[in-house]
């Protein structure tokens, strides 16, 4: 294929990043206040001073960590879940996820019990493969991502609210969803990126 320019590694890209940036908090939180509660999180308004010394308020929302389940079969395919959205207001596909209850620290219990919730599979073999940082300039939501094999299928203990649908598509299938923009969740994105690397490193 011909070049049309220099490539991305010759560009200029501006001045450097410096090798070791300062890592310590700049923000100085003055008090907090909570606005707003519920079951499942609450909003934090912080009087903060800022990284330039001047006064402000940031406005964070509190989320119990999470969990997201990559469940790969004998046949090299994985589960997807799909339901209504209410936030974004449309039907996705999406790897089998939850939220940990008050008090919740094992992830991997959550993850094992959210998989047999909503799709009734168990799994012998867990792998853990990342935590990932949820709009980490909003909210305190971390998604704690396990890889599941071994797979056997049970009954599904489905929330009757979330009407969730289940289907199995090949990994190849679940890659290309995610690059056609047919899976746009970002805890699904990243998951199954990741294990498909993890596949590519074998």
């Amino acid at each position: 294929m011909r070049s049309h320019g220099p490539s991305l590694a010759e560009q200029p890209m501006g001045d450097e990043i410096p090798a070791e940036m300062n890592n310590t908090n700049p923000w100085k939180t003055m008090r907090s206040r909570i606005p707003y509660e519920n079951a499942w999180l609450r909003v934090r308004e912080d009087t903060v001073i800022r990284p330039d010394g001047a006064p402000g308020i940031y406005g964070v929302v509190e989320i119990r960590p999470s969990i997201g389940v990559v469940a790969l079969n004998g046949k090299n395919e994985i589960v997807l879940v799909g339901q209504w959205r209410y936030a974004s207001e449309k039907y996705t596909w999406e790897i089998p996820r939850g939220g940990s209850a008050r008090g919740e620290t094992n992830m991997l219990a959550v993850a094992q019990r959210e998989l047999s919730e909503e799709t009734g599979i168990h799994a012998a073999i867990w792998r853990p493969i990342g935590e990932f940082d949820v709009c980490n300039g909003v909210t305190t939501d971390i998604q704690h991502m396990f890889l599941a094999t071994g797979l056997r299928l049970a009954e599904a203990h489905q929330d009757p609210v979330e009407q969730i649908a289940t289907k199995w598509v090949p990994f190849q299938k679940a890659l290309d969803m995610v690059m056609t923009g047919e899976i746009t969740e970002v805890c699904s994105v990243a998951a199954i990126l990741k294990v498909g690397f993890l596949f590519q490193a074998r």
